[in-house]
């Protein structure tokens, strides 16, 4: 019996949601399936990914077959990595608790590149809403810095130089 991991289609009509499973490899796509490993949202900006990271190695150990997109979703999961990693403890190369420790810092550099990603999306969703909204943007506020008191002095020298305006008629009259 071949046995796959494939992804089992839910959700509605253009609104795709899947579930990861392990299925034999003669059922349907949305039949029997023998393990559920998690769910796939590509819905979602950045796809949500839930997946139980120890029984889908325990599969893959045993010679479960993932399809393309089943191995690509295992490969950023770091179930492949995993995969790897005890296969240089297998050979010798490590130890069981330093491929433990690489695989934990692994999975946290990962999940905070991730989490990051999802409040880049949540700032970019909110400065969306904000635009659309309608909410007018403040105008920048230009600040001109003179001193008052010289402002003051070139106002009172350019009213005692002002010619008084009964003169300037009289004269342009004769």
């Amino acid at each position: 019996m071949a046995v796959r991991i494939r992804l089992q289609r839910m959700g509605r009509k253009k609104r795709p949601f899947y579930q990861i499973v392990v299925a034999d490899s003669r059922s349907p796509r949305d039949g029997r399936f023998i393990d559920n490993l998690g769910s796939y949202n590509p819905m979602t900006k950045p796809a949500t990914i839930d997946i139980d990271r120890d029984r889908a190695f325990d599969w893959i150990s045993k010679g479960a077959q993932p399809t393309d997109t089943v191995r690509a979703i295992l490969r950023f999961k770091g179930v492949y990595y995993r995969k790897h990693l005890m296969r240089g403890v297998a050979k010798g190369s490590m130890t069981v608790e330093e491929a433990t420790a690489k695989y934990q810092a692994w999975i946290d550099a990962k999940e905070s590149k991730t989490a990051a990603r999802v409040e880049q999306t949540a700032a970019e969703k909110e400065a969306f809403r904000l635009a659309v909204s309608g909410v007018a943007k403040a105008k920048p506020v230009v600040v001109v810095e003179e001193p008052v008191a010289e402002v003051e002095e070139e106002v009172s020298e350019a009213v005692a130089e002002e010619v008084p305006a009964e003169e300037t008629t009289e004269e342009t009259a004769e």
